[in-house]
């Protein structure tokens, strides 16, 4: 592997979306967060789209296949964790409880990943940066701000995840609940919350991404405009910031938020 200047072991480092209508969901994100594309062919009529901001890439789309829309797989969004080395991860996942589901694998001279579904059903990917690093504008505005991990076990989630990526914890009570922080270097790099008995039974496990927004109901009525489904409509989380989530028209799920933390 080359050595270039790659995201810190156990930072989210990349999103990217597989959506049943590639046309269609790049009309739509571009549309909603001004971001430009690059379309990179990867086959017959088939592109791996880089979506930019600035000239910089900061997350990527592809068309799901088709064998995965019949069997009514959901458009989704994927989290990449950057790790130093992906096969000691893998092995050291699968030891931990993960289902290795795709890796670990080269793509092409990018980087290497792996993706994994974790002891509670999480999927996420890690990543290993070659020659492409990852978000090149991590946590600005209208690029992926915040990762939280909703899970049927905190305590599993957390266990497997402290010790695959050496991530440290912290309990948060926010608003009649607790709140796991997790923290590189004692910072703050992603949350967990536990699903409860309100939650409908068919919402497995899942890594929620959230882009920061200047203004989150500007954010939310211009989804809804350009056929977004308003999940949780906008609310305010005290000296946090002020976040919705969203369903786009091709079915994946994500959120946005307008922060009041003076880091964006």
């Amino acid at each position: 592997m080359s050595e270039i200047d790659n995201h810190p072991h156990g930072i989210f480092c990349w999103s990217e979306l597989c959506t049943n209508n590639w046309k269609e969901g790049k009309t739509f994100y571009t549309s909603l967060f001004d971001w430009r594309y690059d379309d990179q062919p990867i086959g017959e009529d088939i592109y791996y789209t880089m979506l930019q901001k600035q000239g910089g890439d900061i997350a990527a789309m592809y068309e799901m296949p088709k064998e995965q829309v019949s069997e009514g797989i959901s458009s989704h969004w994927l989290a990449y964790i950057a790790v130093d080395n992906v096969d000691d991860c893998a092995l050291k996942a699968k030891e931990l409880g993960a289902e290795v589901i795709a890796g670990p694998h080269d793509v092409m001279n990018a980087g290497r990943m792996l993706m994994l579904k974790d002891p509670v059903g999480a999927t996420v990917a890690l990543w290993q940066g070659n020659e492409h690093k990852g978000c090149k504008h991590l946590g600005e505005l209208n690029t992926p701000y915040w990762h939280e991990l909703a899970t049927r076990d905190g305590k599993v989630s957390r266990d497997f995840y402290c010790a695959l990526l050496g991530w440290e914890s912290e309990i948060k009570p926010m608003e009649g609940m607790n709140y796991t922080l997790f923290l590189v270097d004692g910072q703050p790099i992603a949350g967990m919350l536990e699903m409860t008995s309100d939650w409908p039974e068919d919402i497995p496990a899942h890594w929620m991404i959230y882009f920061s927004v200047e203004g989150c109901d500007t954010a939310v009525n211009k989804a809804a405009s350009l056929g977004g489904q308003v999940c949780v409509p906008a609310t305010d989380i005290p000296d946090v910031g002020r976040f919705s989530v969203i369903c786009d028209p091709q079915g994946a799920v994500f959120s946005v938020i307008e922060s009041v933390i003076d880091d964006v």
